[in-house]
This record gives structure tokens, sequence and C-alpha cells, in this order.
């Protein structure tokens, strides 16, 4: 047998590693995978914040009436994972400037462990391998971009929902629009009723009353059919008027079976009373009698006629 020449693929018994793509004139051509490592972000380098404050005191209630309802009927509205920041930064992937929505809302995805590590501080994309549900803009001025760039860029990011509130109308006679991402990428004004979003399962409406002691027509969470989602304190003003409601059911039931208890008792009373009357009217009768036949046996001994 003439002897081959064995190639170091073979020698190294590579063969299942590397496919043949072409063998001519006695050369092989092999193909193989190549795997490139990237580096991670480098954490330590990004500003995950810099101490920007709230514009108002508006914005600030309502995002922490936003967040408060989430947080507080969690089992109103949802049984999956979420994430729900205000005045966070998001950091896209291939992106050194994070953009800050007043709220963010990202479902499926678990909460860190530890809120000390820088990668920890903000919202990363990457490292959360999805971009937000939900982004809300609170409009406080007139040149915060929220109906263009900022809106473009979340688009361009794929957030599904994008909501501008505009307390003030600075920017049109509407004070909440719902826009909603097409497939072509595109943000496209919600005709759903309470502006429902079925892939959050939230809805949303403007609400007047009262919250933290101030009256304003809030943005509030609900569900499909509308109803509120409850914050913490309603959620507790709730309960504590079922308690006291329970709790004056309660007395008011043991008030009636006393009160019950009380007239059963003065019957009977009243019925022992009318049969001891009975008894006693029954012995004056039956000892009157027996007087009346001793009379009767006394004349009859004196001789005298008794009529009958």
């Amino acid at each position: 047998m003439e002897n081959q020449e064995i190639s170091l693929i073979d020698d190294l018994k590579l063969q299942n590693d590397y496919k043949i793509v072409a063998q001519e004139r006695g050369k092989i051509v092999y193909a193989h995978t190549i795997y490139y490592e990237f580096d991670d972000i480098e954490y330590e380098n990004v500003i995950t914040e810099d101490d920007t404050p709230v514009d108002n005191i508006f914005s600030e209630k309502q995002l922490r009436l936003s967040i408060d309802s989430l947080q507080n009927a969690v089992i109103d509205w949802t049984d999956r994972d979420f994430m729900a920041c205000t005045n966070v930064a998001i950091y896209n992937e291939g992106e050194k400037t994070p953009i800050v929505p007043d709220m963010f809302l990202a479902m499926d995805v678990k909460q860190p462990n530890t809120w000390f590590e820088k990668k920890d501080k903000c919202y990363f994309v990457k490292l959360m391998q999805k971009v937000p549900d939900l982004v809300l803009e609170i409009v406080s001025n007139k040149i915060g971009e929220e109906e263009g760039t900022k809106k473009a860029k979340y688009a361009s990011m794929g957030v599904k929902y994008y909501i501008v509130q505009d307390p003030y109308l600075y920017l049109s006679d509407e004070a909440l629009k719902l826009y909603v991402l097409n497939e072509d990428g595109q943000y496209e004004r919600s005709t759903e009723e309470y502006f429902y979003m079925p892939e959050v399962n939230l809805g949303m409406q403007l609400w007047k009353g009262l919250f933290e002691g101030a009256e304003a027509q809030w943005k509030r969470w609900c569900n499909k059919e509308g109803t509120l989602l409850l914050t913490g304190k309603e959620r507790s003003d709730k309960e504590f008027e079922r308690a006291e409601s329970e709790s004056k059911r309660a007395e008011s039931e043991s008030k009636r079976a006393e009160e019950e208890s009380k007239k059963a008792e003065t019957e009977r009373l009243a019925k022992v009373k009318a049969e001891l009357r009975a008894e006693e009217s029954e012995k004056q009768t039956q000892a009157l009698l027996k007087e009346m036949e001793e009379m009767k046996q006394q004349l009859k001994a004196l001789g005298l006629k008794i009529p009958e």
C-alpha cells in the first residue's frame, strides 16, 4: 500500500471538529467555527447616577403613585417577575450614553441580588437581555422632547409601550397619550379602552382624587375593565374599613342576640309567673271548695237541710 501523508488534523484526531469543504489535487480545505470573546461592559467606568433631581413636586408624587400601586397591588395584575423603576438610567447595547425615563417597567426580569455593585445600579439591556416593556415620561416643560427625540429613541430601542403624561398641557390638549410600537418599529396612538396593554396586563386612565393629601388629576393603573389598582394606603384603608364593618356587624349581632336572649328570658319569667298565679288560684279554689264541703257536713250534722 502506498504511504499516505497523515495531516495534522488527523494526527491530532480533530476530524470531528473540522468539516471538509473542498478536496482537490491532494489538497484538503477544512472549515471550522471561530469563537470570539467580547469584553463585558466596564461597569466601574459607567455613570449610573448623576444626582439630577426630579423636575417638580407633582412629577415626584405621580411617579411614586405609579410605583406604589404596581408593588402593592401585584396580586391583582401579575404573577410574573418585573422591575418598575423611576429616574433610573437605561443603557442600551452598544450605547455609551444612557437614556433616563421618568419611569419604566420591565417584565420577566429578576431584581438584582445586591444594590451595591456598579452593574446593579441601573438597567443594562445587555445584562437583562431585554429592553423595558413600558416607558413613562411626564412633561414638565416645553423642551423635554417627549414627543420628539425621546419618542424616536424609545422606538429605536424597541420599547413596546410609550406613555406621555402632559399634566400642564404644554404639548397638546391631551393630558395622557399611549403609543404602541407596530411591526415597522414605529409608534402608533392607542385606541384601546382604558389604554389596555395586553403584554403587561395593565391599563391606565386619568383619575381625579386625593393622593398623599394632594387633590389632582393623576395617572392611575387599572385592569382591562377599568378597575383601579389600589395603592398601599388604599388597600390598608379598605382592609381597615372591612375590619371596622365586620366589627360593627359582629357587635350588632351580639347586641341583637343579647336582646333576643333578654326577651326570651322575660317571656319565660312571665310564663312562670302566670303558671304560679294559675297554680295559686287553683289551690285557693280547692281550699274554698274544701271549706264549703266541711260547712255542709257541719250543717247536716245539725239536722239542717242543705239545698243542693
